[in-house]
């Protein structure tokens, strides 16, 4: 009998066996990512982990990768939340590595979220050629024209693909099908039965694969700057472009201030053009982005950063302000600038180009891509940043054996009933609105939400987070727009005092290293105490006349005008941060003009503090207590000096 019990039990537990072992896949939970982040681990609650799966879903026994998963559980201690899975763009973007912004997003307080860095990205692993972007900009400083640029380009792609092949990596199984497989089998791992999926600029066009493959996973979708006709993606990249940049020049004519202040703001883009095309400028950075030093803009990488530019609200505010430094080779304002191109190059480049060059590049032509650039002679051909992965996909695709033909079959998103809401920004450089109005179009139960001063990725947007969260609480009303309506207008940033200083200062405090600020603090503690004891002495010491009296009183006043300017810069800085951050690259609004009046009142008032030391020395009592007072108010100059506020 108990043999027989036995034999009972195992046969009931055969079949969970047996499942067991087919699944080609695994959840293993990890150790925080960020160790050393008190912020996320102790105030946050997070789970971390790594899906292991095939690398190549056809072969579901053989290599295996890893992808990094983070899931932050809602602020609201709900135990069946809604669960949102995020798809970052590029491709090649990772967004483990992105979860500051989603610790306090309004969509967690309901909502779980999953946060994962799809395969060759971010803290998955194989690692993909992190190091691909610095190369590029690297390559983009030197002052060398388009065609070398793509060269050195294609050359340091494909050092990175032999890399990748060297490590028996399958380029071909990096794409939208693998990572839409991946998607499913973590949704199951993680055990839900259906999500929000939420992607963003070219996760869009993945989390449209994934719904198309796996449409029971779907509980809703967010589309945010989608890509709704692949095969236009390059096609259509230069006209898109202009199509924005056309709309930054006539709500800058529309707009009063704008116009009076940077007139001919179409004119003066393309004469830039012609300037940079003649006479590259190049400006001194950092070594720490660039190993030189130095970065040389030419006509191709202020198209480029235009472009760029054209991305985010903030930016497009500063465009015509940007467009004229440009114009008047301001060094200050664009050596500044560079570290915005190292951000825009931060992809896992290997990555990208596995995917690009998989289901992209093939179904978009040089042919087309040049067709319609060259319909726009003033721009003096296409965007060459982008045309050059015609050359590098043309090399990275020799060799590999692609089966993959025509664009992935999109065919059953028609026949999806969950709800959608699509996301559009009018001056999109990359996504145009007229993708929005194809995307909504494709499905049964879309929403169209229309950013009229957005640019790419506008849900993100404290306007657009509220509407995103309000859809996924109820994704089957219309979306409240009447907010974005009442802010329907660009608010362009004029009236700024162009100053290379504030910009050096606002990056100090930025990165705030305290080795750096030390000599700073001990000489303003050093001002503090003297004024406060020198005030004291001479309200109580009335005997305390003569030079050593008058002394006293320079050295307090200088030390006031100090402080006031140290604290106004500071306030000047938080308030225009709070503002438009982007606006320190350039300088301040002139309202704080005053603080440069006070700076050179106090710089003229330590001259004169150490004239008049020199000349009655011998009448001064603590001569040496004197020194060091006016040694820690030379530091505070040279401290001006060094951020360039003085010259």
């Amino acid at each position: 009998m108990k043999k027989l019990i036995t034999l009972l039990l195992i046969l009931s537990l055969l079949p969970n066996y047996l499942m067991s072992q087919s699944k080609a896949y695994k959840f293993e939970k990890a150790t925080t990512f960020f160790p050393g982040e008190a912020l996320i681990n102790e105030q946050n609650k997070v789970e971390w982990g790594y899906l292991t799966v095939p690398e190549n879903w056809d072969k579901p026994t053989g290599k295996k990768i890893k992808i990094a998963v983070a899931v932050l559980k809602n602020t609201a201690k709900k135990e069946k939340a809604n669960v949102v899975v995020y798809l970052e763009g590029g491709p090649g973007a990772g967004e483990v590595g992105s979860i500051w912004r989603w610790l306090d997003h309004p969509l967690r307080e309901n909502n779980d979220l999953v946060l994962m860095d799809v395969r060759g990205t971010g803290y998955s692993s194989p690692k993909f050629c992190p190091d691909l972007g610095t190369k590029f900009l690297e390559i983009l400083a030197k002052n060398q024209n388009s065609t070398q640029d793509e060269q050195q380009k294609t050359m340091a792609a494909l050092a990175c693909k032999q890399d990748l092949i060297n490590k028996g990596i399958d380029l071909t199984a990096y794409n939208s099908k693998s990572i839409a497989k991946d998607l499913n089998a973590l949704k199951e791992a993680l055990k839900y039965d259906k999500w929000t999926v939420y992607g963003v600029s070219y996760g869009t066009y993945t989390a449209q694969v994934y719904a198309n493959d796996f449409s029971q996973d779907i509980n809703s979708l967010i589309l945010d700057s989608s890509i709704s006709d692949i095969t236009e993606y390059y096609n259509s990249n230069t006209a898109n472009y202009i199509s924005s940049l056309n709309k930054v020049f006539e709500a800058c004519e529309n707009n009063p201030d704008c116009n009076q202040q940077y007139p001919n703001l179409e004119k003066t883009y393309y004469e830039t053009i012609e300037k940079l095309t003649k006479n590259p400028i190049t400006v001194d950075v950092d070594k720490k982005v660039i190993p030189s030093g130095k970065f040389t803009y030419n006509a191709e990488d202020f198209k480029i950063a235009i472009q760029q530019s054209l991305y985010y609200k903030k930016l497009i505010e500063v465009l015509p302000l940007l467009i004229t430094e440009f114009n008047k080779g301001n060094k200050n304002t664009l050596s500044a600038l560079v570290a915005s191109f190292s951000g825009a190059l931060g992809l896992d480049y290997g990555q990208y180009y596995c995917v690009s060059c998989n289901e992209v590049i093939p179904n978009n032509s040089i042919l087309a891509f040049n067709k319609k650039a060259n319909g726009f002679q003033k721009l003096k051909g296409g965007l060459s940043f982008y045309k050059s992965d015609f050359s590098v996909c043309d090399k990275w695709n020799s060799g590999i054996n692609k089966t993959a033909t025509g664009p992935n079959d999109l065919s059953k998103l028609a026949t999806i009933t969950a709800p959608v809401l699509v996301f559009s920004g009018a001056f999109d450089p990359i996504t145009p609105p007229s993708n929005g109005k194809a995307m909504v179009n494709k499905f049964k139960n879309g929403f169209l939400v229309s950013v009229p001063t957005g640019g790419h990725g506008p849900g993100f947007s404290m306007i657009g987070s509220k509407i995103v969260s309000d859809f996924i609480s109820n994704p089957t009303r219309q979306p409240d727009v009447s907010e974005l309506k009442r802010n329907d207008k660009v608010n362009f940033a004029t009236d700024v005092l162009i100053s290379g200083g504030i910009s050096n200062f606002a990056n100090s405090l930025n990165e705030f290293d305290l080795l750096f600020f030390a000599p700073l603090f001990i000489a303003i503690t050093i001002l503090l105490v003297s004024v406060l004891t020198f005030a004291y002495l001479l309200v109580r010491n009335r005997k305390d006349v003569g030079k050593n009296k008058i002394m006293k009183t320079i050295v307090i006043l200088t030390s006031l005008f100090a402080f006031i300017t140290i604290i106004g810069f500071v306030l000047a800085i938080n308030n225009t941060s709070e503002n438009n951050f982007y606006i320190l690259a350039f300088g301040i609004p002139n309202q704080f003009e005053y603080l440069f009046t006070i700076q050179w009142v106090f710089i003229v008032c330590v001259i004169i503090s150490i004239l008049y030391f020199v000349f009655v020395i011998k009448s001064i009592s603590d001569t040496s207590v004197m020194a060091a007072i006016l040694f820690s108010l030379c530091l505070i100059g040279i401290y001006f000096q060094y951020w360039g506020f003085l010259f």
